[in-house]
Order: C-alpha cells, then structure tokens, then sequence
C-alpha cells in the first residue's frame, strides 16, 4: 500500500513509473477512462460502487479514510467490482440517455400545452 497525495495533473505521470499493480477505484463519473488510462499503462483496475465501500470506512469521512476503506474493500474475495466500459459503449449509452431526455421533454411539453388548453 502506498500513501501518496496528488494532484490532477500528476496521476498518470505518477501511474507511468510505477510497476504495474492492483488499483482500486470507487465508482465515478471519470472513473471508465481513468480505468482505461490505467490499464494502458499495464495496471489492474477494479471499480467499485461507493455504497460497497462504505462499510469499510473505519472512522470520519475523509480523502484519507476513504483510500484505506478503498484498499480495504479491494482485496476482499466477495467484493462485487463494475466492468470497465470501453468508450464506444459509453457512446451508445449517451445516445440512449440524450433520447430519453427528448422524450421526457416531449412529453412535458404535450402536458403542459393539454393542461392550458383544457
């Protein structure tokens, strides 16, 4: 285990002159192409959902207590990790997502426009 702090900028330069090694990550919004950045670099990456770690957060919430719960949680054999999306099947994703969002829209605004008609 290490215990480093870093900053945005520093991570893959940092990840790059490192020997390759297991990386647990809670889940995020970047987490997929920081996993995918760490695996060209030869690591292991393994994701996991916030709620799964959590238990393993020993004393108040912090950065620190939280990389140890994450480093905790990673090594556990029952732990249920998130597949690494690649990005053409983020792409469909968002496609999906934008879709849906039109057709709420849509279908607000046929509400909105029955409501003051009727």
């Amino acid at each position: 285990m290490l215990c480093k702090q870093l900053c945005r900028d520093q991570v893959a330069a940092f990840f790059a002159n490192l020997p390759t090694r297991l990386i647990g990550m809670e889940f995020c919004g970047s987490a997929h192409y920081r996993a995918r950045k760490l695996q060209a670099l030869g690591h292991t990456v393994r994701l996991m959902a916030p709620q799964f770690v959590k238990p393993y957060v020993k004393s108040n919430k912090n950065d620190a207590a939280d990389a140890q719960a994450i480093c905790e949680a990673v090594t556990r054999p029952t732990m249920r990790f998130i597949p690494i999306k690649k990005v053409e099947h983020q792409a469909v994703l968002l496609l999906h997502r934008v879709r849906q969002g039109f057709i709420k829209a849509r279908t607000a605004q046929a509400n909105q426009i029955r409501d003051h008609t009727g």
